[in-house]
């Protein structure tokens, strides 16, 4: 979709440092959990734009992304966002991407960081399907900790980690051949969670990965 103005329907803080934008999906607008679209707003009569993942399970009415900042290093975007109001106009492009759910009936997803995000959006969207899904999350200031115990609850196997070494012995548990491997985060999770399906025995060839720099 070429670039479209949409409003925030609503705005929510989902972890420390963290908050979620519901926005009105616009016309014609089709994307699926684990996509990213490009987020354009002006600020300081500037445009700025940042690329973020949509971490709702559908795009039906409205869809989320997840916004997460460093308020001591954040620069003038961030805090713009993390100031966002329902009702101010934001633009959008995309989606964009190609690693993201696609009804697959096994589902294991890896992330780190905001790579939260996709995790539970794919995670719901997989439950919601009757399929099986795995989440191991490392993070030391977790987000969305409540829909992780929501797919917990509903039949999910969910690891919430705080130490990237127990991110293998996680993994080792619920890794299975028969999978769709999931797996976002930056790049030096990414290489953390390749190590540890490779020591369980797996391999990331096939797996949807997406680093976020």
């Amino acid at each position: 979709m070429d670039p479209t103005d949409t409003r925030v329907a609503a705005v929510r803080e989902v972890g420390p440092d963290a908050v979620a934008l519901d926005l009105e999906t616009p016309d014609g607008f089709v994307a699926n959990p684990g996509q990213f679209v490009k987020l354009t707003a002006t600020v300081d009569g500037d445009d700025e734009s940042r690329f973020y993942t949509i971490s709702s399970p559908d795009v039906e009415g409205s869809f989320e992304l997840t916004i997460s900042y460093d308020p001591e290093e954040g620069g003038a975007f961030s805090e713009y966002l993390v100031n966002i109001e329902p009702g101010d106009t934001v633009t959008i492009t995309g989606p964009f991407g190609s690693d993201f759910y696609e009804g697959e009936e096994r589902v294991l997803v890896l992330a780190g960081g905001p790579g939260v995000g996709p995790a539970v959006g794919i995670a719901e969207a997989a439950l919601a399907d009757g399929h099986d899904v795995a989440v191991v999350y490392l993070d030391e200031a977790p987000m969305h900790e409540e829909r992780l115990a929501g797919v917990s609850s509903a039949g999910g196997q969910v690891f919430v980690l705080a130490d990237e070494d127990a991110v293998a012995g996680a993994v080792a548990e619920v890794y299975d051949d028969a999978q769709q491997l999931f797996v976002y985060g930056f790049a030096d999770f990414i290489d953390l969670a390749t190590e540890a399906v490779e020591a369980a025995g797996g391999s990331t060839t096939g797996a949807k990965v997406e680093s976020f720099g």
